[in-house]
C-alpha cells in the first residue's frame, strides 16, 4: 500500500493484535475499519504517531487523496469536540488516515470530551 498524501510505502505496524500501516516517509497512518476506534481504547496508543505534527500540518494542506486501500475519493472529518483537529476519512471502506501528529491530537479530543461529559454530569 502507499501514502495517500505522499506516494511513499506504508510499513506494516503489529501492536496488540492489530496492523496499522504507516508511511514510511511523512509517518502518517492508516487504519482499517473501526481500528483507531478499538485502538484508543488501549494503552499508549499514540506511539503509533512518531511523526513530525509540522511535517503533518504540510501534508494536511493536500486536500484531495484517494483511498489507499479502496482508491475512492475520501473526505475531511473534523474531530468531535476538536474544531482544529481534521483527518481523512473513506466513505466506501470506513478507513482512516492521520498525518503525522493527527492521531495525537485525535486521541486528546477524547481527553476533552471525557472532561466535558463529567463536569456536566457533576454540574460544574
Amino acid at each position: 500500500m502507499n501514502c495517500p498524501k505522499c506516494s511513499a510505502n506504508m510499513k506494516v505496524l503489529r501492536y496488540h493484535g492489530y496492523e496499522v500501516d504507516r508511511c514510511a516517509a511523512c509517518h502518517g497512518l492508516w487504519f482499517d475499519r473501526l481500528e483507531c476506534d478499538e485502538l484508543r481504547l488501549l494503552d499508549n496508543p499514540e506511539i503509533l504517531d512518531m511523526g513530525d505534527p509540522t511535517i503533518g500540518k504540510k501534508f494536511n494542506r493536500k486536500n484531495f487523496i484517494d483511498c489507499p486501500h479502496c482508491k475512492r475519493p475520501m473526505v475531511k472529518i473534523e474531530a468531535e469536540g476538536r474544531t482544529d483537529v481534521w483527518y481523512e476519512g473513506c466513505l466506501n471502506c470506513r478507513g482512516v488516515f492521520f498525518d503525522a501528529g493527527e492521531f495525537r491530537d485525535y486521541l486528546d479530543s477524547d481527553i476533552v470530551i471525557s472532561f466535558k461529559k463529567l463536569s456536566q454530569k457533576f454540574g460544574k
